[in-house]
């Protein structure tokens, strides 16, 4: 059972409709004992950094967030994936989840913001998510923020005037930039091996 963590920032039901038509066995919950219990976690988001982490918090789900991560495949999506690092600076410096090392900054790029549409990935490291993908296979972005961290987190990235980290991770948790429930044949794999992970 893969629990979607409901915590009012979300595109809950995008993700959950993919999931569903993977035939995958999920629920969107914020219970703890359901989180608990799942064999693995999305977290979604869309919005701002400030803003999510206010809601996360308030939610009180946090620190079992935290530490469940570590224990079972655990993905974040889009906003989602931000959350996962120490701190964002979006608006105000924003202290995150700190389950992967670095920051999220504003994308510089000579090109437009928000970054939005489609771009091909490049691949930095094996990772059991891209299994069935071949590199320079395209997934779906809008965001204006970027993640900074470790070369050894990096998994893939895609180029838009600056190198964009596109799906990283470290352990049992995994961030996705890009929005794989929008992003066709590619993304439905990437969130069927994420299925593969909670079995």
């Amino acid at each position: 059972m893969i629990t979607i963590i409901d915590y009012g920032a979300g595109n809950l039901f995008s993700v959950q409709n993919a999931l569903n038509y993977l035939g995958l066995e999920n629920r969107v919950s914020r219970d703890p004992g359901e989180i608990r219990s799942a064999d693995g976690l999305i977290l979604p988001g869309v919005g701002a950094f400030p803003d999510a982490m206010r809601m996360l918090n308030a939610s009180g789900l946090t620190d079992l967030i935290r530490k469940e991560a570590r224990k079972k495949p655990f993905l974040g999506i889009c906003l989602g994936m931000q959350l996962l690092f120490e701190a964002g600076y979006e608006f105000e410096e924003t202290a995150g989840l700190g389950l992967l090392p670095g920051t999220v900054q504003k994308i510089e790029t000579p090109y437009k913001i928000p970054h939005m549409g489609w771009n091909s990935l490049t691949f930095h490291r094996s990772c059991p998510l891209l299994e069935g993908i071949h590199e320079g296979e395209s997934v779906y972005f809008v965001h204006s923020f970027q993640a900074k961290t470790q070369p050894e987190c990096l998994y893939a990235s895609c180029d838009y005037g600056t190198e964009i980290p596109a799906l990283v991770g470290e352990g049992t948790v995994f961030g996705a930039q890009f929005h794989p429930e929008k992003s066709g044949e590619v993304g439905l794999t990437i969130l069927k091996n994420f299925g593969r992970l909670t079995k």
